[in-house]
């Protein structure tokens, strides 16, 4: 698969999944409705675990511009893939959200509360304040890119006792649930002032997609908050990348 494919698609399947398990506990008459904040942040874990599980052996699952850019900033990524990788990332997060619409179609028909349906697009802080708000998603972003930067696999070491060499294997589809259980442990522990957009792909994408869609009764998208789970999620990948770059070598 194209790795700009790849990311696409990537963030296509985690907004439809993270999105959908908001849907699913937000809008009126769904199977889960009212189950509450830790059904949407193991959703969103397991969200993130599924779409990573997808297309990392294509692109590497950034699924996120804050960590193409921290990836770049780091050199872990060259920087000329970055426009790509974000268009890439911000289409996938529309679609996403799109998808979302259509697979609960009948709820949003069904649901009063405009700003329940707005949320099963993109964040909004339960307490506003720009300067709390930016902290609370660049906080949340550099725990995210500082482990996703110091994750290693295991090493074992091979050959005789005169010349050993260490060699890297990979987890398979097992690494994936490390990222997943990061982002989860973000939602239970930090997602609770801003909703952790902590990707600026899966608010900004989706809220479009909120924008232009016929929804009933929908209320406006919030473009005044916007700004904030964009530039926060840069700010702290680009903190959490250079806090990696200090580290002194082994």
């Amino acid at each position: 698969m194209n790795p700009y494919i790849a990311e696409l698609v990537g963030t296509t399947i985690l907004v439809l999944l993270g999105n959908g398990v908001v849907a699913n506990v937000v809008l009126a008459k769904t199977k889960g409705h009212d189950a509450g904040w830790v059904v949407i942040t193991l959703g969103w874990g397991f969200a993130v675990y599924t779409a990573v599980l997808c297309v990392a052996e294509y692109s590497g699952a950034h699924i996120n511009p804050a960590v193409t850019f921290a990836l770049a900033v780091a050199g872990e990524f060259a920087w000329g893939q970055v426009p790509g990788f974000v268009a890439a990332q911000m289409v996938g997060g529309f679609l996403g959200g799109m998808l979302v619409y259509l697979v609960y179609r009948a709820h949003y028909a069904v649901t009063e509360d405009a700003d329940a349906k707005l949320a099963t697009f993109c964040t909004a802080p339960e307490i506003r304040g720009a300067v709390d708000n930016l902290f609370s998603e660049a906080i949340g972003t550099f725990v995210l890119v500082f482990a996703v930067l110091l994750t290693i696999n295991p090493t074992f070491l091979l050959g005789t006792s005169e010349s050993m060499e260490p060699i890297e294997v990979g987890l398979g589809s097992i690494g994936a649930l490390r990222v997943g259980f990061v982002v989860l442990t973000i939602g239970l522990c930090l997602g609770g002032t801003t909703g952790y957009a902590i990707n600026p792909a899966r608010d900004l994408g989706p809220r479009i997609a909120h924008a232009i869609l016929p929804i009933p009764r929908k209320r406006d998208s919030d473009w005044s908050y916007a700004w904030v789970p964009v530039v926060g999620p840069i700010v702290g990948g680009i903190a959490a990348a250079l806090a990696f770059l200090a580290i002194p070598a082994a």
